[in-house]
């Protein structure tokens, strides 16, 4: 598990910025209790917003994230797994390819396709067990678009967000797998593989940005 709970660059929980962020995080609860706890903290904490993409090793770092009031997918689950391993529970990151993602109409207008690639979830180690959950979707967002936000109980997988009231819709169509740190290198290549528009030029405007490396 050692791999599961080391400090990296990118998950860089040994930052100052994360004493304050999880200074209300009673560390003497279970660890199916604290792993909880951290889910609702990351999930809420930042408005859902998938229009600022940074794929460069500056922009997917955890303690970038909490200089932050918005984040995307990738950025809400490296802080997760990173807010995890500081608290001495193993995580790993998980990435897919997702269709109807929640609220992402404008966003495919910028894709080009309807599929939404290196969608980003966290797996936690707990109770000797691996569980899924995805803290992308904000209450705020989720209240906007008039559906219920995704919970998680430490002991099921959590990983099918509303679409619309009452269905749900999200399809995972690939997976990746699981991974120990950020894959940078690979999230970049699939992205340019799938939307090879958004490499060829710049996107720096208030209503969408992509920065790769």
């Amino acid at each position: 598990m050692e791999e599961y709970l080391i400090e990296t660059d990118f998950l860089n929980y040994m930052h100052p910025a994360f004493e304050s962020f999880v200074s209300f995080i009673d560390s003497s609860k279970s660890k199916k209790e604290i792993a909880i706890d951290l889910y609702f903290l990351v999930r809420d904490t930042f408005l859902y917003d998938p229009y600022h993409l940074d794929l460069r090793k500056e922009g997917l770092t955890a303690s970038h994230v909490l200089t932050k009031k918005r984040a995307w997918c990738v950025e809400k689950a490296t802080l997760l797994a990173a807010c995890a391993r500081k608290f001495n529970i193993p995580s790993r990151l998980g990435y897919c390819i997702v269709t109807n993602h929640i609220g992402v109409e404008k966003l495919v207008s910028y894709l080009g396709k309807n599929e939404i690639v290196f969608h980003g979830y966290v797996e936690l180690f707990i109770n000797n067990e691996w569980i899924k959950c995805t803290p992308s979707f904000d209450k705020n967002i989720c209240r906007m678009m008039d559906v219920d936000p995704l919970d998680w109980d430490g002991e099921t997988d959590s990983m099918f967000q509303e679409f619309k009231k009452g269905e749900r819709y999200m399809e995972y169509i690939h997976f990746y797998g699981d991974f120990n740190d950020v894959p940078i290198e690979l999230m970049n290549s699939e992205m340019k593989k799938h939307y090879p528009h958004l490499f060829e030029s710049k996107f720096e405007s208030k209503s969408f940005s992509f920065y790769h490396m």
